[in-house]
């Protein structure tokens, strides 16, 4: 008799403000993006709503005609002031290490676009198992049950939803724009401060 062996625990992660803190960098290119098109922008505020894709963002300074082009724009912008500026989030290094201690797997599922995930995680010297740029709230349900992840960790309500509509653990953490109560509202099963306190957790899930 064959058995089929059973399948590693994976976990997945969100990537802005939930593994990276990418706000200086996302603010320095907003503030070169202003400062090319002369359109007035408030770089401030753009980090203080990071989660959505880049689209839903623009759509608030340029009109819907011009979003395509805009984004287009933004991204070359990117790589030249966003990825150098960024950090790890306090804890970030040490998840990832928890679960690959564990003989896990780690993924990254971002709506950030996936050659820019990629490039700041090449920067940081930190090597997920996989990266899946582009996909937001619900969508990234599809990404998080083609790799079998089991847990989804993310600072957002809309990573709250990914999870639950991929039928994973979800784990808040509150280091985004969302305040604890808003991701426990949501369907939160656990919420952590912030990623340091995700190896207890994760110590005790696995029993």
């Amino acid at each position: 008799m064959t058995t089929t062996p059973p399948k590693p625990l994976t976990v997945g992660f969100d990537l802005d403000l939930t593994l990276l803190d990418t706000r200086p960098g996302i603010k320095a290119t907003w503030t070169a993006f202003s400062a090319e098109t002369g359109v007035p922008i408030d770089a401030d505020l753009v980090v203080s709503r990071l989660g959505p894709p880049l689209e839903q963002e623009i759509a608030h300074w340029f009109p819907a005609d011009l979003v395509t082009e805009m984004t287009a724009r933004y991204r070359a912008l990117y790589p030249a002031y966003a990825i150098e500026p960024t950090v790890p989030m306090p804890g970030a290094r040490d998840a990832i290490e928890a679960v690959r201690e564990a003989g896990a797997r780690t993924i990254v599922v971002t709506a950030k676009n996936g050659p820019h995930a990629e490039l700041h995680f090449e920067h940081l010297g930190i090597e997920p198992d996989a990266i899946v740029g582009g996909l937001w709230a619900e969508g990234k349900a599809e990404a998080l049950r083609a790799h079998g992840a089991q847990v989804y960790v993310g600072d957002h309500v809309g990573d709250v939803r990914g999870a639950r509509t991929a039928g994973a653990v979800s784990v808040a953490v509150a280091t985004g724009p969302c305040a604890p109560e808003e991701l426990r509202e949501a369907g939160a099963d656990v919420v952590l401060t912030d990623l340091t306190d995700f190896r207890a957790w994760w110590d005790a899930y696995r029993g």
